[in-house]
């Protein structure tokens, strides 16, 4: 009873966090990321921990609870890679894109060998995707917010699709590599999209509800479920299947923002006991771990907005260096994945959560919230296509 009590306050305090948010000009994602980071641990430490004798684990433990928490991994994953596959590749974007993931990637690896404790190569691996990734939904609306140019905005979340397409990849491979069976099942899954068609079932909303169903089969059951959601999507679109969600796109934003993202957002939180966390990782570590993530993506995004020339007279490199930092919800979705399999420790899942809040507000501190000055006679065209997250 209690553990049910303490959810259903968990999501008002996220649903009122969004609201106070929204009229101050937050987008919900960043509400919510600071209520996570701070109102949270705060809440655990001085009431449900001491009054109502609960811990972390028990929070977590009921099965329905968990149950609830695969089909949000599944519905924020699903978002998330149809996002990623949607790729117009583009030479400028690609010229943005490449420093920006390589730099803080080797910067990422570098920290995890020599500043943090010794952990396996695969964990590694994953701190320098950490370092690299980029926030596609949380970009774009972003972008939308301060009415950025349409050309500008397709070109900085095309980018963004190509280093999270990088970073899933990647890890999605090298997970798989080492447990061959969990590479080979999800692989024959992600073969649905063919058999239907063979079997001349070609409506889109059925090869849907495949994609978000099995994606809760493949979390449920500890498999790859990275390289099913990508090879079921790359299926779809080397057979021109549109993903038809299976809500309409309001209900699935309202289910996405107000119990999806804080149910993922908590489920990660509360297993943490942040003295303890902190206390395992020095000031020098703490540090880095705040500091050289946002320093190395800047540094890369400025090289590749050079390489790539403005994208509009009058655009600033500066700007769109913030920009392309912000972090959110893919960087929520992997460090939960990260944590659930114990390739992360809390200390390491809790310090990369509070530098992505930092990199996500950046923007907004720096002041980027006025429209920039295009020429009248620039000829824009409309993003290639809006990510469907509304976080």
């Amino acid at each position: 009873m209690m553990t049910a009590l303490f959810w259903l306050m968990a999501l008002l305090l996220f649903a009122l966090a969004t609201r106070i948010g929204s009229r101050f000009g937050l987008i919900p994602i960043v509400s919510q990321l600071l209520l996570a980071t701070f109102g949270l641990p705060l809440l655990m430490l001085f009431w449900i921990e001491p009054h109502w004798q609960l811990s972390g684990a028990q929070l977590v433990s009921p099965t329905w609870l968990k149950n609830l928490y695969g089909l949000s991994f599944a519905l924020l994953l699903g978002h998330i890679l149809s996002d990623v596959i949607d790729l117009r590749l583009d030479r400028q974007s690609l010229k943005i894109a490449l420093p920006s993931f390589a730099i803080p990637f080797a910067c990422g690896l570098a920290t995890a060998v020599w500043l943090l404790p010794t952990q396996p190569w695969l964990s590694s691996l994953a701190v320098g995707l950490l370092f690299a990734i980029t926030a596609i939904p949380v970009l774009y609306l972003y972008l939308r917010h301060i009415d950025y140019p349409p050309l500008a905005t397709r070109r900085l979340v095309q980018t963004a699709i190509l280093i999270d397409l990088s970073c899933w990849t990647l890890f999605g491979i090298a997970q798989g590599s080492l447990h061959l069976s969990s590479l080979l099942l999800p692989l024959a899954g992600a073969c649905l999209p063919l058999l239907l068609r063979g079997l001349g079932l070609r409506q889109p909303l059925l090869h849907s509800l495949g994609f978000f169903g099995l994606l809760v089969v493949a979390e449920h059951y500890k498999l790859n479920a990275l390289i099913f959601g990508i090879g079921y999507l790359l299926c779809m679109a080397a057979l021109k299947v549109p993903l038809v969600l299976p809500l309409k796109a309001a209900w699935m934003n309202r289910l996405q923002t107000f119990i999806a993202i804080p149910l993922i957002l908590t489920f990660g939180i509360v297993q943490i006991n942040v003295h303890s966390a902190m206390d395992s990782l020095g000031w020098v570590q703490l540090g880095a771990l705040l500091l050289l993530p946002i320093a190395s993506k800047l540094l890369g995004n400025w090289l590749g907005l050079g390489w790539a020339g403005a994208s509009f007279k009058g655009a600033s490199r500066w700007r769109e260096s913030l920009l392309l930092n912000i972090r959110g919800l893919s960087e929520i979705v992997f460090l939960n994945l990260l944590l659930q399999q114990q390739l992360i420790s809390p200390a390491l899942y809790f310090a990369l959560m509070l530098m992505g809040l930092i990199a996500t507000l950046m923007p907004a501190l720096a002041g980027l919230h006025r429209t920039p000055l295009v020429p009248l006679n620039q000829n824009i065209a409309e993003p290639a296509r809006s990510p469907s997250a509304n976080s």
